[in-house]
């Protein structure tokens, strides 16, 4: 033991809890010894040379192990086996096994097999720590060597996810100092809570069972002690390596945030393996104070004087700032929620408001394209094609032959055209024309009004043309545009 205050004193030490179990061996011991006396007393003349000798009777809680000539021999077993573990497991309180009993009787002649009785003596003993246990509810998860560990676990769990200054500074309110305002762009720690309550007290333990701090942490996180990892071997993939583990491919990418679905692994990588079976999940709740902008609103305004498709800006929009309160929740390390607690607008943000024009002209475009015929399919795009180029898109096989004006307009052009053959262009007063080609018939004249959706004619082959379909094509402002940018 570490001090004599510790040691047992064995030469004056009776156990009463043995006393009172080994009453009927002591009652018999005495018997003999009250026999002895009396018949020494009625020949004392013949044995006054004779003398007693006393042996120790030793017991482990209610074991017998032996007896022993010398009671010193067991303090020298106990002291030898409490030296052997502080050796080993230094830092710890270690004690040999208390419930030792000696037992002295008086004898004539000293017949003991005291090695014996030390060899079993010395296999029987055992040691044990002071120590402190962990527990999250009922469930014992570590035992740690005193208080001060177990509390340096509640905290160095806390630690995995918050910062030491955070955590500091927590402890350093109190719960009667009201919490000052919050800065622009300040983050504060409101609360730490555990899922669980963690409790302790203190018990007498093998030492070998003793854990340290970041064991017991890491046992509170994962519920293991150790981490366990992989290393990557010659022709191994993900697939392979999380199927091996019991995992899917998913849960080991989360495993490891460093490599992806696409990583290429190396041999002699390691991977962490060990999925999380938390005792306890930290929940850290934080304050947050931003400065932010608010996005104007877009409004649009109507005006029937303007025609349809023509629009102006009335109004710029601008962002407006304000200052916002945030609480959110973290658990693990991971957000899982976050709410606008508080809200104080700064500047009020603008609307971009824009006015567009809702009448219509039959003989003004709208601006906006309808597609030619019912139905269809491209059968040719816009560009380059059989040594010239393509100015338009050929539309072929539709529903019905019809051919309709794409937007409001006034005739320009029906006639024929070497290529084109029966063909017409629709100017639509805006900046735009259409033109129709290969139509089998035309149904407008030049200077004909024209509405979108009107039918113009029908599709056909004429002019330079394989088969059947409508050539369209749309100008603005004189130049060849690509159809399929314009049709709804």
């Amino acid at each position: 033991m570490s001090s004599n205050s510790n040691k047992m004193d064995l030469k004056s030490k009776l156990s009463l809890k043995s006393l009172h179990n080994g009453k009927l061996r002591l009652a018999t011991i005495f018997a003999v010894i009250v026999s002895a006396a009396t018949f020494n007393l009625g020949f004392a003349e013949e044995t006054n040379k004779e003398e007693f000798k006393k042996i120790f009777h030793v017991y482990v809680a209610n074991n017998y192990m032996g007896a022993v000539a010398d009671e010193a021999a067991v303090q020298q077993i106990v002291d030898q086996k409490e030296q052997a573990a502080s050796a080993q497991f230094q830092n710890l309180t270690i004690s040999a096994e208390t419930d030792i009993n000696i037992i002295p009787e008086q004898v004539f002649e000293v017949d003991t097999n005291e090695q014996s009785t030390l060899t079993k003596l010395q296999e029987t003993i055992t040691v044990q720590a002071q120590a402190y246990s962990l527990k999250v509810g009922d469930t014992v998860i570590a035992s740690l060597k005193d208080q001060n560990d177990f509390e340096a676990v509640i905290d160095g769990l806390k630690l995995q996810y918050v910062s030491q200054s955070q955590l500091a500074e927590l402890k350093a309110r109190t719960s009667e100092s009201p919490l000052p305002e919050l800065k622009e762009k300040e983050t504060r720690l409101k609360e730490v809570q555990l899922s669980a309550d963690i409790t302790g007290e203190q018990i007498t333990i093998d030492p070998s069972e003793v854990v340290t701090v970041q064991e017991a942490i890491q046992m509170l996180k994962t519920g293991s002690h150790e981490t366990e990892s992989y290393i990557v071997q010659a022709g191994d993939v993900l697939g392979s390596i999380a199927n091996t583990h019991g995992l899917t491919t998913a849960q080991l990418l989360q495993l490891n945030p460093s490599i992806t679905a696409t990583s290429v692994l190396q041999i002699g990588q390691q991977l962490n393996m060990t999925v999380e079976k938390p005792f306890v999940s930290v929940k850290a709740i934080y304050e947050k104070k931003t400065l932010e902008e608010i996005d104007f609103v877009k409004v649009v305004e109507e005006d029937e004087t303007m025609l349809k498709g023509e629009h102006i800006v009335k109004q710029e929009g601008a962002k407006g700032k304000k200052e916002a309160t945030y609480v959110y929740i973290e658990e693990n390390g991971k957000r899982t929620s976050i709410v606008e607690t508080n809200e104080n607008v700064l500047v009020a943000p603008t609307d971009f408001v824009t006015v567009v024009g809702t009448k219509v002209i039959p003989s003004v475009g709208t601006g906006s394209f309808a597609w030619p015929v019912n139905g269809g399919h491209i059968s040719s795009q816009m560009g380059h094609r059989w040594g010239r180029t393509h100015e338009g898109i050929d539309i072929a096989r539709p529903s019905d032959y019809t051919i309709k004006a794409s937007d409001n307009g006034i005739v320009k052009t029906a006639g024929k055209h070497a290529t084109y053959g029966n063909y017409i262009v629709i100017d639509h007063n805006n900046g735009y024309e259409t033109v129709y080609a290969h139509l089998s018939k035309i149904g407008v004249s030049v200077g004909q009004i024209v509405e979108q959706g009107t039918a113009i004619g029908v599709m056909g082959s004429t002019g330079r043309s394989t088969g059947t379909h409508l050539h369209f094509e749309v100008h603005k402002n004189g130049s060849v545009m690509n159809p399929l940018s314009y049709l709804n």
